[in-house]
């Protein structure tokens, strides 16, 4: 099996199925031959995975340029991006507690609410990594005002994830939290691969590594951004200063910010 398969299972959150994919020699070019029999005759038990994988296979068939195609930029692209990484709080003790099928029910939800907050901002989701949702804002489409939108995503994203916590959550008696990491810098943009879903663009930079690194030291259900995010929409939101913090990766210490809320226009 090529590392791109796999890769393509991680990204569409069933990794691990990449034994079964080895062990049966399916590589890229036998993914469009899968169906529903195939995927149970070679280990993919559950029926929802397979509907997964076989939705994930449509998404690369519709990509422009036909079947499973790569769509190649001539050379990597220097650009300023909004990353943003979001994490489902708690995540391990819910995948010792609940049922398989519940866990992909809760995941589901939660990816769709994150997709939804994203996307209302024309942010980009570039790969979904189980409970982990990695988005651009400036690719592929740049504005303005990108990192004002990735905090409102973000802001979004966590009003989401209450919501479900509300629902899903207090039905299966679970706290559904998520935490939200913003960095905004340059980066070096290459291929793109794939569409939908499955669609995926390498970045290559610090600033996924520190959005990341905000993410993890964001309190659940808490946005924290970079210092460069927080310059760049110091006057469109209150904030609160979270001090400098050594981060994993980068040698200097790095500021952190958590946006609040909008800040209110004057009135007239």
């Amino acid at each position: 099996m090529s590392n791109s398969v796999a890769t393509w299972l991680e990204r569409i959150g069933l990794g691990e199925y990449r034994g079964q994919f080895l062990a049966h020699h399916i590589d890229w070019e036998l993914l469009r031959d899968l169906d529903q029999a195939t995927l149970k005759d070679i280990g993919v038990s559950s029926a929802g995975h397979r509907l997964q994988i076989l939705k994930a296979i449509r998404e690369l068939d519709a990509a422009p340029g036909g079947k499973h195609s790569r769509v190649a930029t001539d050379e990597a692209e220097r650009r300023q991006l909004t990353v943003m990484f979001c994490d489902l709080a708690g995540s391990t003790e819910m995948s010792q507690r609940l049922d398989p099928e519940d866990l992909r029910d809760i995941n589901r939800a939660y990816q769709d609410a994150c997709k939804r907050a994203i996307e209302r901002f024309d942010g980009f989701v570039a790969r979904y990594m189980g409970d982990g949702v990695l988005a651009y804002f400036g690719f592929p489409r740049a504005h303005e005002d990108d990192a004002e939108r990735a905090i409102l995503a973000g802001l979004s994203v966590a009003e989401a994830v209450d919501e479900l916590d509300r629902g899903i959550g207090a039905e299966r008696n679970l706290e559904l939290l998520v935490r939200v990491g913003i960095a905004t810098g340059a980066v070096v943009v290459g291929d793109l691969i794939g569409e939908g879903a499955s669609q995926e663009s390498a970045v290559v930079g610090e600033t996924p590594n520190l959005a990341a690194r905000l993410q993890s030291m964001a309190a659940p259900g808490a946005v924290v951004v970079s210092a460069a995010t927080h310059e760049l929409c110091a006057e469109r939101f209150d904030f609160i200063d979270l001090g400098l913090h050594m981060v994993k990766g980068i040698a200097e210490p790095v500021r952190a910010w958590r946006p609040l809320a909008p800040v209110a226009a004057p009135s007239r």
